[in-house]
């Protein structure tokens, strides 16, 4: 006795072959097959696969921003995954207490023995209008830095500028004085670094960069105005997001991808030489 099998040839009821036993009566345009109402997108003319329809998204080029970022469609990604982050450390240590803080936050004196909160202070914050601050500004030259530069380049450029506040804090700190053991938290650094590169990607647009240099120039001020506020770190963020943002921005388009990736190493690396020698003199 024969048998015959959904889906093969030579059966009369033709099924989905992604979902057996479906049956479906649609086929796909590209190649075929039958499609069932899961597995349908439609097309310019008629119905396609879901898998035809996956095959040509990865046959097409990605279009990309006048800087080299992919563009993508929604919300910035990124920038709301480090929103995310902070707002849930900042929960969490109102539920915990402050071992949180005293585990991840950055002072000169722990830095050489536990280098990571060189980054994670970048994601800690004192208090919720300190936290609202810092997010609102994230917010609104993320929106505008992330898209420009794409994803990597962003996160890099957010997490190495965070690192350049710290080594800044770092550099500026007197051995033998209380800010060697003053804890410092904050995304503050890591935003001037944004700061510093929408500066630059608005210049390279040829567009009126006035309004960025009064931010950056008000919110620096701010830093010998207010009390506690770190302005070496914003010193050292802005810095190194312009040094970042130098070699993402005006890398030639041929060569864009070796650029930003060298840029990337090479700043990385003289922060922690810088680090290395200050510590190394004390």
């Amino acid at each position: 006795m024969s048998e015959q099998i959904p889906g093969q040839a030579g059966t009369e009821v033709p099924v989905c072959p992604r979902h057996p036993g479906v049956v479906s009566y649609v086929r796909c345009q590209r190649c075929g097959r039958p499609a069932c109402a899961q597995c349908q997108r439609p097309a310019a003319v008629g119905i396609q696969c879901v898998d035809c329809v996956r095959e040509a998204h990865a046959r097409t080029p990605a279009v990309r921003t006048v800087f080299g970022g992919r563009v993508t469609h929604g919300r910035p990604v990124v920038t709301l995954t480090i929103i995310g982050v902070c707002v849930a450390l900042y929960l969490l240590e109102m539920l915990v207490g402050g071992g949180l803080r005293s585990a991840l936050a950055f002072a000169p004196a722990v830095g050489a023995s536990e280098p990571y909160r060189f980054v994670t202070a970048a994601f800690l914050h004192a208090g919720i209008l300190h936290l609202a601050l810092n997010m609102y500004a994230l917010w609104i030259v993320g929106s505008i830095v992330e898209p420009a530069l794409g994803r990597w380049r962003y996160a890099a450029l957010y997490l190495i500028s965070a690192i350049g506040g710290s080594v800044a804090v770092l550099l500026l700190a007197n051995p033998a004085g209380f800010a060697w053991v003053t804890a410092v938290v904050g995304a503050s650094g890591a935003v001037f670094g944004l700061f510093s590169a929408t500066f630059f990607v608005l210049r390279r647009l040829g567009r009126d960069a006035t309004q960025i240099l009064v931010l950056i120039a008000l919110n620096f001020a701010l830093g010998f105005i207010v009390s506690n506020v770190s302005w070496q770190a914003h010193l050292g963020g802005a810095v190194t997001g312009a040094l970042l943002a130098l070699g993402y921005v005006y890398a030639p388009r041929e060569r864009r991808a070796i650029v930003s990736v060298a840029t990337t190493a090479v700043v990385l690396a003289l922060l922690v030489v810088l680090a290395a020698a200050r510590y190394a003199m004390v």
